[in-house]
């Protein structure tokens, strides 16, 4: 957890001092790859209180998802169809599960 929280504290201050600008071409793949990257930490949040984190899982998942999604939204981009509109919807509907999960268990409300 320590190296955890050293490596997210680096990651702030070099975003903050190297602030990276992405071309407006791009931004559809950006924002599926975060949204998919954030499903998987909340994921991994749930896994850990639920006591069946596994780290392996969890990492591949991470990079797995991000890379799915990307390639789900170039691939809907040359047809002609917005398929990351299907996986935004699919990966909010599990952040927002895996949210109400922690929220009712850490309120003992289950």
């Amino acid at each position: 957890m320590f190296w955890g929280v050293i490596g997210m504290a680096i990651g702030c201050a070099a975003g903050l001092y190297f602030p990276g600008y992405f071309p407006e071409s791009l931004s559809p793949y950006m924002a599926i790859a975060l949204v998919a990257s954030f499903d998987t930490i909340v994921g991994g949040l749930r896994a850990k209180y639920a006591g069946d984190y596994n780290e392996k899982i969890f990492i591949s998942g991470f990079f797995l998802n991000a890379v799915l999604a990307v390639l789900l939204t170039m691939f809907g981009k040359r047809i002609n169809l917005q398929l990351e509109l299907a996986a935004m919807v699919v990966f909010v509907t599990r952040i927002f599960q895996n949210f109400a999960y922690l929220r009712r268990n850490l309120l003992n409300l289950d």
